[in-house]
């Protein structure tokens, strides 16, 4: 897909005069770039007249598409006409029907599996390396809570070892409480709480954590502290449980919790960057407030430096399965293996049976703000989405919550909302993310850096401070795709080094960790 992307047929005439986006041969519709819409009557240079006005973004169709006919974007069906929709009309939601999604058992496999990407060679950043060989961004300590009850206890403690204790350890960057609502009142033994509980092992270990795991528990919850720790070690190695005996009081409680903290602080405070090959970036990509622009302007962008970060032989994740269900047919031929293959398809099926358990499918995104944006429905939703995974072969697939173990591109299973996808990425072992999108978002992450990418030169602009890209210039022609992705992978090693700090760090705007918890809660 990425091949078409790149033939983009863009009508940008000099001012602002009406300009289209047409992204297929294959297309019947294009979008709208103008800022504002455009009004009826509007005339391009082919010839086409709009016979209404069509907002930015939104599609108007360049030939007649009669009732039962297909709607046509990406080169992809993306919906089917509810009614006639004559040539220059706005081709509205509700004039369009979501088409089926792909049959799961009728998929190729590893049929198309790309060349190797060449490599790329002498791209650095200064990084924090650990004892494990894993290499972070950040030197944060992380301080994780076995139940959900320990969550106001810790914040106090925070607040004082940002007070009394951070500034006598000047290389730790910050302390961060990795809490969440799981732990008590749960079906700690269903087959599937081995999601969330995966998900709170696998965090404890982020590389931008440097190894120092440290727990603050209850003493009667079901899931008991010691499993939080890498080893399932004894208490007295990284947990601090409130109910102990020793603790006389809620200042006991937290005098052990900042004794344990000091002790962590001072290891990680030892910690320097040093210069270290781009494959040792793990990088997240994710979307969120999407828009019609985003398949064609940021997610490709997003794409291209996903390619280059793996041709560094770096590890680069892209999530949200019901974002990539429906352009699933996409994926599988380029899986490196039959296996992976058969894994994208365990993890889209795994995901049908959830929504359906729950009398919903995937027709439950895309948002009110998608569509406002201009997009119909999750078919082109997802088309537009999987742009991000560039066009190299993926290398592996992981269950939610799962820790990566091998580089390359990979597919990590989440669900698509931006808290839920971020907390199971840095799970996964993310130490940056780059975030995309279209309607804007103050969406970032304490636990690793988020660089947000523009949609739209309009966003851009009026979120100055706090949009990091802008990749909207492809979209008027101000910049190809290629250069936005170089700007993007160079802006990746500056904010992975230090060097650079993306808005949501400068502001301290940061989302609370949010578990996903299929499994059931009594």
């Amino acid at each position: 897909m990425q091949a078409e992307m790149d033939s983009v047929t863009l009508d940008r005439p000099a001012g602002d005069v009406p300009r289209t986006i047409r992204l297929s041969a294959h297309d019947n519709v294009a979008i709208v770039v103008n800022a504002f819409g455009l009004p009826a009557g509007t005339t391009f240079p082919d010839g086409l007249r709009l016979t209404e006005f069509v907002p930015q973004g939104h599609k108007v169709a360049l030939s007649d598409i009669p009732e039962g006919g297909e709607v046509r974007r990406y080169g992809e069906v993306v919906g089917i006409a509810t009614q006639d929709i004559p040539r220059g009309a706005w081709v509205e939601e509700s004039r369009v029907a979501t088409p089926t999604a792909p049959a799961l058992d009728a998929l190729e496999l590893a049929t198309r599996v790309p060349a190797p990407l060449a490599p790329l060679e002498g791209y650095t950043f200064e990084g924090y390396r650990n004892p494990d060989g894993s290499v972070g961004t950040k030197n944060i300590l992380a301080i994780s809570i076995s139940v959900q009850c320990v969550a106001g206890t810790l914040d106090v403690a925070i607040r004082r070892i940002k007070q009394e204790l951070l500034p006598r350890f000047p290389n730790v960057d910050d302390v961060v409480g990795l809490t969440h609502a799981y732990g008590c009142g749960v079906a700690i033994n269903a087959p599937e709480a081995v999601v969330p509980i995966r998900t709170l092992q696998s965090l404890a270990q982020n590389p931008n954590f440097g190894g120092e795991v440290m727990v603050v528990g209850l003493g009667c919850e079901k899931l008991v502290s010691e499993r939080l720790l890498p080893d399932g070690g004894a208490a007295g190695d990284g947990v601090v449980r409130l109910q102990d005996e020793r603790h006389q009081g809620f200042s006991a409680m937290l005098d052990s919790i900042l004794t344990m903290a000091e002790a962590r602080l001072e290891v990680l405070n030892r910690r320097t960057r040093e210069t270290c090959p781009a494959s040792e970036l793990v990088v997240g990509l994710q979307c969120g407030g999407s828009d019609a622009f985003s398949g064609v302007t940021a997610n490709p962008a997003l794409g291209f430096a996903a390619d280059l970060l793996v041709r560094c032989g770096g590890t680069v994740l892209f999530s949200e399965v019901t974002e990539v269900r429906d352009a699933i047919h996409l994926l599988t031929p380029r899986a490196k293996s039959p296996e992976v293959a058969q894994a994208l398809i365990r993890e889209m099926a795994w995901y049908d049976a959830y929504l359906a358990k729950g009398e919903a499918d995937r027709r439950a995104n895309p948002s009110p703000g998608n569509k406002k944006g201009g997009l119909n429905n999750i078919v082109e939703k997802a088309l537009g989405s999987v742009a991000k995974s560039g066009t190299g072969a993926i290398a592996g697939v992981l269950a939610p919550g799962e820790r990566v173990r091998e580089k390359g591109l990979i597919f990590a299973a989440t669900p698509a909302s931006d808290f839920v996808c971020g907390t199971l990425q840095l799970a996964s072992g993310i130490t940056l993310q780059v975030f995309s999108t279209g309607r804007g978002t103050p969406y970032g992450l304490a636990q690793a850096p988020v660089i947000k990418v523009a949609t739209r030169t309009e966003l851009a602009e009026r979120w100055s401070d706090l949009i990091d890209l802008d990749a909207g210039r492809i979209a008027t022609g101000e910049a190809t795709i290629e250069e936005v992705g170089w700007e993007l992978f160079h802006l990746i090693l500056d904010v992975a080094s230090g060097r650079k700090r993306p808005w949501s760090d400068r502001w301290g705007l940061f989302n609370d960790l949010t578990l996903f918890n299929p499994a059931p809660i009594t």
